[in-house]
């Protein structure tokens, strides 16, 4: 079954005709030009160094963006890259960073890399990529990046330049007299040309492209998680960010509203969802501090920066709220209208909590970076389904499907009942999805739909409810974590003998990495011990796992594969139980059963008198449902 009865407003647009024959720009670059030919002189994009409401600030306008955008696009053509060539970043936030993408999807193809991955996963995706150029900081005060890449371009043969973006601009006296003095010096020792990125990019005109642009075509490549030495590559058209941004402007922002986005443009959230959005309907995005929400001081400043720059739409995600609440809300924030929530499921009580707390409707959606994103969300104007992830947007068609390993279809799903979701939109590259084509077999169903991976269920209204993972992936805070890199760390210790990772919840991240292992006959070691040995063999600290717990025997399935299922019953057991226990509750969790609607549910049993309300508020901070047992 396709989506039964999506709202008013959905339907509409959809009824306004087929998305083929829509009457939108072939290219960013184009849509970004008629923004500017309509909005010149407004804000467009807003950047911070630091956090404090009454700090230095620098802001483009549409016009100036355009230009900017058209100096680095010819500034990239001039360094060597063509219509499939790639042009990677290693950023964090700054106006240089939104530049880049732009820049550098107009010019070649765009390949944004989280700057806190190690030096050996940023070296495998620039040889993934093939990349000619990469755009990152000048070495600078209380970061590495500039010696994570130079490392990673040792091991990068394809890349020739490296442009160095200096925070130095930015900061005001007396930091801006002491920097120079502090600053690290200068990793090099790479056989690419080092040069600075303003310095080139003033060189080049910024009144028209130098070169003729072609039409639709790919022009990104993001990467999937980064946790193993050969990542998974999305391919991204024109078409499926255009989609993406044509979406943020027929439903949802005008050229009136402001945005504040503080979370990274190496992720698809806000390259897509965010920044193209605000391409498309001429809105302000600002963009607080470099590292976005993990920025010093942004979560104790954020409600005054919503005032100061009169904020109507947050972007955010449930980590973040869940800090948000610690703080209380110290500022007029009477011009927010809607938070828009992704990433990861967000819990009911902290649902609860941000609306109460500040009069404002947390919209839940849902999206991917196969699909360019953009999948499903709860209506901001009609019915919104607290544990939804909402109904598709329109050009969207989601089903429910159970298909085998060629996503041949075995049967479609009915009403509320569980199955693989599969995607299909101006967003998806039919076929084409990774780069590497052997990572395409068997990704489509009925060569269309893309296998997310993910479980779920259709209601009887069209709503879509997230229950499940059928690609096994640990989700920490929104990012994405392999959970084969830890069972690998794990199984070269000589004492363990099988090893299953998964996630287990947690109140804060969602998730959180944690292991069973089961050791070789006779042997001893403390987990302790075991820590060390992750900590010393996993690449990347947020793999690092938070529990680790020897078994006599893992769960294994018939042919000897470590059951998970059991192994997340555990996990829920456990962690339920502690918060239940440390909150003084006389309750515990007798079982944790398969739903087939709902995925696996903890079942509470009563030890003594319960306040059933205060439970609820316990459990409400996590994402995995729970009922009582003798309901």
């Amino acid at each position: 079954m396709g989506t039964t009865t999506p709202n008013n407003t959905h339907r509409q647009v959809e009824a306004e005709g087929p998305w083929e024959g829509r009457d939108l720009p072939e290219t960013i670059y184009q849509m970004l030009s008629g923004t500017a030919d309509k909005f010149g002189s407004r804000n467009a994009l807003t950047f911070q160094m630091f956090s404090g409401p009454q700090d230095k600030a620098e802001t483009l306008s549409w016009n100036q963006l355009r230009a900017s955008v058209t100096q680095a696009a010819n500034m990239f053509r001039s360094l060597g890259i063509g219509d499939d060539d790639v042009v990677a970043y290693v950023l964090p936030n700054c106006n240089e960073t939104a530049i880049t993408l732009l820049g550098g999807a107009t010019a070649g193809i765009v390949n944004p890399i989280n700057p806190l991955l190690e030096p050996e996963q940023i070296g495998a995706i620039l040889r993934e990529t093939k990349a000619k150029v990469v755009v990152t900081l000048k070495s600078f005060p209380k970061t590495d990046v500039a010696q994570k890449v130079a490392e990673a371009v040792k091991h990068a043969p394809k890349v020739d330049t490296v442009l160095e973006v200096d925070l130095l601009r930015y900061l005001t006296p007396p930091k801006k007299w002491i920097v120079p003095f502090i600053r690290p010096k200068n990793p090099g020792g790479h056989h690419a040309d080092l040069m600075d990125f303003a310095t080139e990019m003033a060189k080049h005109r910024s009144d028209a492209l130098d070169f003729v642009e072609p039409g639709d075509r790919v022009s990104a490549f993001f990467h999937t998680g980064g946790t193993t030495g050969m990542p998974k590559v999305a391919q991204h058209k024109h078409s499926g960010m255009i989609y993406n941004g044509w979406l943020g402007q027929r439903l949802l922002f005008t050229e009136e509203d402001t945005l504040i986005c503080p979370l990274p443009l190496f992720h698809v959230f806000a390259a897509y969802p965010t920044l193209m959005s605000v391409l498309a309907s001429g809105a302000h995005v600002v963009f607080p501090t470099p590292a976005g929400y993990r920025g010093d001081g942004v979560f104790d400043n954020f409600w005054k920066l919503i005032e100061r720059w009169k904020v109507t739409f947050v972007i955010t995600v449930p980590t973040a709220i869940a800090a948000l609440m610690q703080r209380p809300v110290d500022a007029d924030v009477s011009s927010l209208r809607i938070a828009f929530s992704g990433s990861a499921p967000l819990p009911v009580e902290l649902y609860n909590r941000f609306e109460k707390a500040t009069g404002v409707t947390i919209c839940e959606g849902y999206g991917l970076t196969e699909a360019t994103c953009l999948v499903s969300i709860n209506p901001p104007d009609d019915e919104k389904k607290i544990g939804s992830v909402g109904i598709p947007f329109p050009h969207t068609d989601v089903r429910i499907l159970h298909c085998d390993a060629d996503g041949n279809v075995n049967r479609e799903c009915g009403v509320d009942e569980v199955g693989e979701i599969c995607v299909s939109n101006p967003g998806v590259f039919d076929g084409s999805t990774y780069t590497e084509e052997a990572k395409n077999l068997g990704l489509f169903a009925e060569g269309k739909y893309l296998r997310t991976g993910d479980l779920g269920r259709l209601d009887a209204d069209g709503y879509l409810y997230i229950t499940g993972r059928a690609k096994d992936l640990i989700i920490r805070g929104g990012h994405n974590i392999d959970p084969a890199e830890i069972e690998e760390a794990l199984a070269g210790h000589p004492a363990i003998a099988f090893v299953g990772a998964i996630g287990q919840p947690d109140s804060f991240a969602g998730e959180l990495p944690c292991a069973y292992v089961e050791l070789v006959d006779g042997a001893e070691v403390t987990t302790d011990a075991l820590m060390e040995h992750a900590k010393v063999h996993i690449h990347e600290r947020a793999a690092f796992p938070k529990y680790i717990e020897v078994l006599d025997e893992l769960p294994k399935t018939a042919v000897g594969k470590v059951f998970k299922p059991e192994l997340r019953k555990k996990a829920i057991t456990r962690i339920y139980n502690d918060a239940l226990a440390k909150a003084g509750h006389a309750v515990h969790v007798g079982e944790v059963a398969e739903d087939k609607k709902r995925g696996l549910v903890a079942r509470l049993v009563r030890d003594g008198d319960v306040d059933e309300e205060a439970v609820s508020h316990v459990l409400g901070e996590f994402t995995r449902p729970w009922e009582w047992a003798d309901d």
